[in-house]
């Protein structure tokens, strides 16, 4: 066999693993984004529809509006499976993209300059900070639910926008910090060195000189906050009890675990659920990528 041709089978081979761990990881999102466009009757159809029959908007026009698709109209076995929670997604995903665009902003806003200071500043008890910053990193969620509910409990900030993000900043602000400290720590401290010289405080050196290069580690650290708070399913269970506050995972993990739940819009509210990381991914790919890729070279 000549090189040639196993160059061309090795690239064949290549392509082929990459088209079928592409199937594997979008699959099942494809699939349930084609099932929110069937009634409940076709997708329990065996085998099933790859391709919908009779694509309907009926089951999203039931979440935002009430108006009950004509496909539950009929009598019998499929007339109970309207799913009433299924109605609460749209403030759900609002109280979810609040709550995780500002925990997202004061993760920037505050770990920010800690980071800087970890990178480039000495004081005493430097490494012990840091040390414990990281440490905080590895305990179990599970480990801190109840102190954390017992707070949030005598703070009187159970079922509120306030107590979800004081825990999200919790879980979030000590990666937000170790990511950027190493991101300013591989930026050449050269440039801040002259505007030292030039008469620059710390504070405008990271203002004018800093942030300008670490822009794709700042939106790193952004998407991390964000969908960490917005994916989050333990604490918004725990300490919300209304809709006023209730997030997306909770609501979704509500109607999965009704039996009389309707798959179709089961698949709805999780295509919905898709739509702001999604955004989020195209709109900041480029930051994203150069960001991610950077954080290879850390030490």
């Amino acid at each position: 066999m000549t090189s040639a041709i196993r160059k061309r089978l090795g690239s064949g081979l290549a392509n082929l693993l990459i088209i079928i761990l592409i199937v594997y990881i979008l699959g099942p999102f494809l699939w349930m984004a084609i099932a929110s466009f069937q009634g409940e009757n076709e997708l329990l159809k065996r085998p099933p529809s790859i391709i919908p029959q009779n694509p309907t908007l009926d089951n999203y026009r039931y979440v935002f509006t009430g108006e009950i698709p004509t496909a539950y109209e009929v009598k019998g076995q499929l007339r109970s499976r309207i799913s009433q929670e299924a109605r609460l997604i749209a403030p759900a995903l609002k109280n979810s993209f609040i709550v995780s665009a500002v925990v997202m902003v004061v993760n920037l806003f505050l770990g920010t300059p800690a980071a800087y200071t970890f990178a480039r500043l000495k004081f005493r008890g430097k490494q012990f900070w840091y040390n414990f910053i990281l440490g905080s990193r590895l305990m179990p969620l599970i480990a801190v639910a109840i102190p954390y509910y017992v707070i949030i409990k005598n703070l009187k900030l159970l079922d509120t926008y306030t107590g979800l993000i004081l825990i999200y900043l919790a879980l979030t602000l000590p990666f937000t910090i170790w990511f950027l400290s190493l991101y300013i720590s591989n930026l050449p401290r050269e440039i801040e060195d002259a505007a030292l010289v030039d008469g620059c405080t710390p504070l405008q050196a990271l203002i004018n000189i800093v942030l300008p290069l670490m822009a794709p580690g700042l939106v790193a650290a952004a998407a991390f906050a964000f969908m960490t708070s917005y994916n989050e399913f333990l604490f918004a269970r725990l300490i919300t009890q209304s809709i006023k506050s209730q997030t997306g995972p909770v609501i979704i993990a509500s109607i999965a675990g009704n039996p009389d739940a309707s798959y179709s819009l089961i698949s709805v509210c999780v295509t919905l659920g898709l739509i702001p990381p999604l955004i989020l991914a195209i709109t900041m790919r480029k930051w994203l990528t150069e960001g991610l890729s950077a954080s290879i070279t850390f030490r």
